[in-house]
């Protein structure tokens, strides 16, 4: 077996282990190229079924191209969609791109405060309707106690200090220091009643290891990823008025491999173009601590 048999492999067992141990499970997508590798190794874990529910966070100023592959390949899968969405501070115009909040205020309003009260079922819930293809909305709903994450320990380092099973409280905030270890595989899976869990089956990918594993699987992802003729493509996908994209003419998951391994991304940081980072190189450790995905 070479290294992508090894991760897949381990991967496809945390995710077992988590669908046998959690009964109230989610998975988080935010059509990325980690959570689509993340849905590809679901897909592969359970023979072809995704046997538990997607979950996407639409903070409302997605990249148009991100919503359409969303919806596109969710009717494809026959996929068990939700999607979350804080919509008061949207229609009252109290976010980043209105000027009324900074990045980091709008990121813990539509992200961090969504996430939460989508997952404890207090806020209503949006699901795809595979007969007629449109949103259905869903006022509340059980809680989920299991979170399935895309997270890599590579993108960020805030991420090193995660487990693969890594408790929250019953609020989602995380305590860092309460974080216990993981040894030769043993996984905790047993936690007190009320702790929230996220579980990280990607944890040791890197970022060359992804497309090198889309490039070798032939996963279909948004093609904001790839140059499309103006020698630009995004490296990191998020809301666009916090994500810029980056020089670059690659048009292939081997085009991008060969850069991260050889050319000019060797020593640039994978979240370069997130805004958020720039004004605070510790926001997202912040928004993680209190809840954020």
């Amino acid at each position: 077996m070479d290294q992508l048999d090894l991760l897949e492999s381990q991967s496809i067992y945390i995710l077992r282990q988590a669908y046998r141990s959690f009964k109230d499970l989610v998975m988080l997508w935010s059509m990325g190229k980690d959570s689509t590798v993340l849905l590809w190794l679901t897909r592969k874990a359970f023979f072809g079924h995704v046997p538990l529910p997607l979950l996407h966070i639409d903070a409302g100023f997605k990249i148009p191209q991100m919503i359409e592959f969303r919806d596109n390949l969710a009717r494809k899968l026959r996929l068990n969609l939700i999607v979350g969405k804080n919509i008061q501070p949207i229609e009252a115009k109290q976010t980043f791109p209105d000027g009324a909040v900074s990045r980091l205020e709008c990121c813990q309003l539509l992200k961090t405060e969504a996430l939460k009260k989508t997952l404890s079922g207090e806020w209503p819930r949006w699901i795809l309707d595979h007969t007629t293809g449109q949103y259905i909305r869903q006022d509340g709903g059980k809680p989920f106690t299991g979170v399935i994450v895309g997270a890599r320990v590579d993108e960020e380092a805030s991420r090193s200090k995660e487990r693969y099973f890594s408790c929250r409280d019953q609020h989602g905030q995380w305590d860092i220091a309460d974080q216990p270890p993981e040894l030769w595989d043993q996984f905790n899976t047993d936690f007190p009643p009320g702790a929230h869990v996220r579980i990280h089956p990607l944890l040791d990918w890197t970022e060359l290891q992804i497309w090198q594993y889309i490039d070798k699987e032939k996963i279909e992802v948004v093609d904001l990823y790839f140059d499309q003729g103006n020698g630009k493509r995004y490296r990191f996908l998020g809301c666009w008025p916090c994500t810029s994209p980056v020089n670059s003419t690659a048009r292939t998951a081997h085009q991008i491999a060969d850069e991260l391994a050889h050319g000019q991304f060797t020593k640039v940081a994978e979240r370069s173009g997130r805004q958020q980072d720039k004004e605070d190189a510790g926001s997202l450790e912040t928004l993680r601590r209190g809840g954020y995905m």
